[in-house]
C-alpha cells in the first residue's frame, strides 16, 4: 500500500499580520498534484489542520475544496485527526456519514478504539487513529491516576489501541504528540506549561508505520518507521533552513515501510539575509531582489532613517528587521531579547520575584502551570 503522510497545515495562519491562506492554497494544489503523480491510495493528515479552534471562513473553504478533490476526483481514502490547535468537536462533525465516502476522522478521544481496516493486494492494513490528548482528557475517558503526565496517559491509550489489532498484521498509527528527543521549532506551541509533555517512542514500535504530527521539522522519532512529516510550509524564520516535504510511504507485504520525501516548494519562501545596510541596498549580486518573506539582520551600529521603506522597494515582503549591534548598546533591549526566549513559567517566576522579592514555591509553580494550561485549553476550544 502506498500512502502520503502530511501534518501541521495550520490553515488560517497569520504571519506578521499577513494572511497565509493564498500561500497554503498554492502548496495544497501542489500536494494534490503529487497525490496523483505518486498514485497514492490514501492520505494521512496527522493533526493541526487549522491554526486555531475557530478558523476563518477561507481556511474552512480551502480544506473543504482539498477534501472534495481527494475523495470525489482522485478517489483516495483520507485519514485525519485533531491536533492541539484544532477543535476536536468541530472536526468530528459528520464523521460517521463521511466514513462511507472513504473519509476517516477522529477528533475526540473515545472509549472505543476500533481501527479502520483497509484491504490492499496483500491483505488488510489496520489504521489506528490517536487524536491529540491531554492527561485530564485521558482520565475522563479511560480513568487512571491523577498523577499521570503526558507519557503515562498517552501510553495507556496507545497500548489499548494496539491491543485492538491482531498480532502479526500490518498496522499504521496516526498520532499528534511530542515524542522525546524531537527537534522543535519556535512556531510550535508547547503542549504543557508545567511538567514534561514528552512521550516515549516505544509505545509506537509495534506498528508498521507511525505518522506523527506536531513537530514542524521533518524527522524520524526513535526509529525509521516512526516519523514526523513536518509542517506544510515554514511558519517562522527559525524554520528558514528547513526543507518542507511530504512523506510517501510504501508498505510491503511484510509490513516494512519504505519512505521517500518529496519537497514542497512554496510560492514565497521564508529567508534571512544578513549584512550592512548599504551593501544590502546596493549589491544585487549578493542580495538579489526577492518577493520571499524576509528577515533582514543589519550589522550597522548607527541609526538609519526609514530602513523598512528603503529595503521594501527591493524586498516587498520584508517582514522583520533585526539590529543586533544597535540593540547591544541598550540594556533594556537586551532584557527584552532574554524575555522573548523565556517560557511562560519563567516569565511569571521572574515577575513574581520582582514584585514580592521572593521566589515561587513548587506549589505556586504547580498552580500557575495548571492555570496557564487551562487558559490555553480554552483558547484551543474557542472558548476565549
Amino acid at each position: 500500500m502506498r500512502f502520503i503522510h502530511t501534518a501541521d497545515w495550520h490553515l488560517g495562519r497569520l504571519f506578521h499580520g499577513q494572511h497565509l491562506t493564498e500561500d497554503q492554497a498554492y502548496l495544497l494544489m501542489e500536494f494534490l498534484r503529487m497525490v496523483t503523480e505518486t498514485k497514492a491510495e490514501a492520505v494521512i493528515i496527522a493533526g493541526d489542520i487549522y491554526d486555531r479552534a475557530v478558523p476563518p471562513t477561507e481556511a474552512v473553504e480551502l480544506f473543504d475544496e482539498v477534501l472534495a478533490k481527494l475523495l470525489l476526483e482522485k478517489k483516495v481514502r483520507v485519514f485525519y485527526i485533531a491536533g492541539n490547535h484544532d477543535s476536536a468537536q468541530r472536526l468530528d462533525f459528520g464523521r460517521r456519514i463521511m466514513a462511507g465516502q472513504g473519509l476517516f476522522v477522529r477528533g475526540s478521544l473515545t472509549p472505543s478504539l476500533e481501527p479502520v481496516i483497509v484491504e490492499d493486494a496483500y491483505g488488510p492494513v489496520y489504521f489506528q487513529l490517536f487524536p491529540y490528548m491531554e492527561p485530564a482528557g485521558v482520565r475522563a475517558v479511560f480513568g487512571g491516576d491523577e498523577g499521570w503526565d503526558f507519557d503515562a496517559a498517552t501510553g495507556r491509550v496507545v497500548e489499548a489501541g494496539a491491543a485492538c489489532i491482531p498480532q502479526g498484521v500490518r498496522s499504521v498509527a496516526i498520532a499528534h504528540a511530542f515524542l522525546a528527543g524531537g527537534q522543535v521549532s519556535d512556531s510550535e506551541r508547547p503542549l504543557s506549561v508545567g511538567g514534561s509533555s514528552n512521550v516515549s517512542p516505544r509505545y509506537y514500535r509495534s506498528f508498521s508505520y507511525t505518522a506523527l504530527g506536531h513537530l514542524h521539522n521533518p524527522q524520524r522519532a526513535g526509529a525509521d518507521h516512526i516519523r514526523y512529516s513536518g509542517s506544510l510550509m515554514k511558519y517562522s524564520f527559525e524554520e528558514s533552513s528547513q526543507q518542507k516535504s511530504l512523506a510517501v510511504v510504501d508498505l510491503d507485504a511484510q509490513g516494512k515501510a519504505a519512505v521517500e520525501l518529496l519537497p514542497l516548494l512554496p510560492k514565497h519562501d521564508m529567508r534571512r539575509i544578513r549584512g550592512y545596510f548599504d551593501d544590502i541596498l546596493r549589491d544585487r549580486d549578493r542580495y538579489p531582489a526577492s518577493d520571499d518573506y524576509l528577515l533582514a539582520e543589519l550589522l550597522d551600529t548607527d541609526t538609519i532613517l526609514d530602513v523598512h521603506g528603503k529595503l521594501e522597494t527591493i524586498f516587498p515582503n520584508l517582514m522583520q528587521i533585526d539590529r543586533p549591534n544597535l540593540n547591544s548598546r541598550s540594556a533594556l533591549a537586551d532584557a527584552g531579547q532574554v524575555r522573548r526566549q523565556q517560557s511562560e513559567a519563567e516569565l511569571f517566576a521572574g515577575f513574581f520575584q520582582d514584585m514580592t522579592g521572593e521566589a515561587l514555591t513548587e506549589e505556586q509553580r504547580s498552580v500557575f502551570a495548571e492555570t496557564a494550561d487551562g487558559v490555553f485549553r480554552r483558547e484551543r476550544e474557542g472558548k476565549i
